[in-house]
C-alpha cells in the first residue's frame, strides 16, 4: 500500500473525521499537523500540483486572516502561496496524500473512495 500523509488540524470536526476513516479503513498515515509545523511554498507548490487546483482554490476564503490580509483581490498565485505559509490556517483542510495524488476530504465521504484507487 502506498505512503499516506494527512494534513490534520484536530479542531476541525472534518479533519477528525477523516482521520476516524482513515482508521476505519486500517490506513496508517503520517500526520502532519500543519498549523504547527507549516509547510512551506515549496510543500504548497507540490500539493496544488497533486490536487490540480489553483492555489485560491487552495484557501479558507471566510477566514479572518483572509480578510485581513484582503487576498480577495490578490492575483498573484505566489502571494497566495506565501500567505498560506505564513498563515497555515488559511489551507483547507483535510488534506489527503497518497502517491502523487491528493484530494480534500470535503465532503469526507470522498476520502473512502479516494483510499481504494
Amino acid at each position: 500500500m502506498q505512503e499516506i500523509t494527512i494534513w490534520h488540524n484536530p479542531k476541525c470536526s472534518k479533519s477528525r473525521e477523516a482521520m476516524e476513516i482513515l482508521q476505519d479503513n486500517k490506513c496508517e498515515a503520517e500526520v502532519v499537523k500543519y498549523l504547527e509545523a507549516a509547510p512551506d511554498k515549496n510543500q504548497i507548490k507540490t500539493v496544488l500540483k497533486m490536487l490540480g487546483i489553483t492555489p485560491r482554490e487552495l484557501m479558507r476564503t471566510k477566514e479572518d486572516i483572509y480578510k485581513e490580509l484582503n487576498l480577495k483581490d490578490e492575483t498573484d498565485d505566489e502571494a497566495l502561496i506565501s500567505a498560506m505559509a505564513k498563515h497555515p490556517k488559511l489551507i483547507e483542510r483535510p488534506i489527503i496524500i497518497k502517491g502523487n495524488r491528493a484530494i480534500i476530504g470535503r465532503p469526507v465521504e470522498r476520502i473512502a473512495e479516494f483510499l481504494k484507487s
